[in-house]
């Protein structure tokens, strides 16, 4: 077998996996959003089927569920703007018919072009800030695992260095991923980790270096003196590896999530954000939110604690699956 036709194989067999991984993520995601979909969904119902005719009242008491469900006044605001006008553009006067234009509506404000994966194909440096508790470390190790089963060599700096016990759970992930784990003594200097971490990448030509960073927030000035250290030495050693800045942030958190990506992004150049612990959380509006206001992507999703439970954000998938009332098929 000629090796091109090999690697025509290995190519369809790994659009299979991804296609088979969706679907099963789409169940999942399907189940994570319940308490949102009961928070949001079941209270935009009530109006549509409460309400005889589109006035003032209806479009304050769909404004209410919005903001309630976390989808922040901002992106409310746009999302009623844009309804109202494709009511008057097609003479709408049944509540009833608002229902898809609300949806399309949602879908309009969360779309802020095509969301860029370019570190994936090429030697990149990634740096993922976070405050404790978000699942910041697990989500590097689940990044790691996903890369490597695109059979992609990985190295991870352990530079969050200053969190108890950081190092040890990333090295617990570096194994589960079989990638090569960069680490210092607890509370050293988490820039030094990155130099050797870009060393180490750059000796073993490794496709992506995944730096866990600290995240602290109480002090911003030194956690912006840190990131800028960390960014001169990533621009120094290694000019020529494509750069990404990934922010975790907690869906169950809310508004907090997104008051996070706000002060992250005045202190960094934040490329994209990962979503945690979408399951199981009311406030999955909060995508919406964050997508609305600060412009940058969502790019990843968690809705569980396994690997395949970090997917790629797909607005439109995100949306589809807020509002089904389907059970999804197992």
């Amino acid at each position: 077998m000629s090796e091109e036709v090999k690697m025509e194989e290995v190519k369809m067999e790994e659009v299979k996996q991804e296609s088979e991984e969706k679907q099963g993520f789409f169940r999942r995601l399907v189940s994570g959003l319940t308490k949102t979909r009961d928070n949001i969904i079941s209270g935009m119902d009530n109006i549509f089927s409460g309400f005889s005719r589109i006035d003032e009242e209806f479009y304050e008491e769909l404004e209410e569920v919005l903001i309630m469900g976390d989808l922040g006044v901002q992106a409310t605001d746009n999302i009623l703007e844009d309804l109202k006008e494709k009511v008057r553009a097609r003479h709408i006067k049944e509540p009833s018919e608002c229902r898809q234009l609300l949806i399309d509506s949602i879908k309009e404000q969360m779309d802020i072009g095509e969301t860029a994966y370019e570190f994936e194909d090429r030697t990149s440096v990634v740096m993922v800030i976070g405050v404790n508790g978000v699942g910041k470390t697990t989500t590097i190790g689940k990044l790691a695992g996903k890369l490597r089963s695109r059979h992609k060599k990985v190295v991870l700096a352990a530079a969050d260095t200053f969190r108890a016990a950081a190092g040890e759970q990333l090295k617990e992930w570096a194994d589960r991923a079989q990638a090569e784990l960069i680490g210092g003594q607890e509370g050293s200097d988490p820039a030094s980790v990155v130099y050797d971490a870009v060393a180490a990448a750059k000796a073993r030509h490794a496709d992506v270096l995944l730096c866990d960073t600290a995240g602290r927030l109480h002090n911003k000035k030194n956690l912006m003196e840190e990131l800028k250290k960390m960014n001169r030495i990533i621009d120094r050693e290694f000019p020529d590896a494509y750069r990404e800045t990934l922010v975790v942030l907690d869906a169950t958190t809310g508004q907090n999530a997104l008051m996070q990506a706000k002060e992250f992004n005045e202190v960094a150049d934040i490329t994209g954000i990962i979503l945690t612990k979408m399951d199981g959380t009311a406030k999955g509006g909060i995508a919406v939110a964050i997508q609305a206001e600060l412009g940058i992507p969502v790019k990843y999703i968690g809705v569980g604690e396994t690997i395949e439970d970090l997917q790629k954000f797909d607005a439109d998938e995100f949306v589809n699956a807020l509002f089904t009332t389907e059970k999804p098929e197992e």
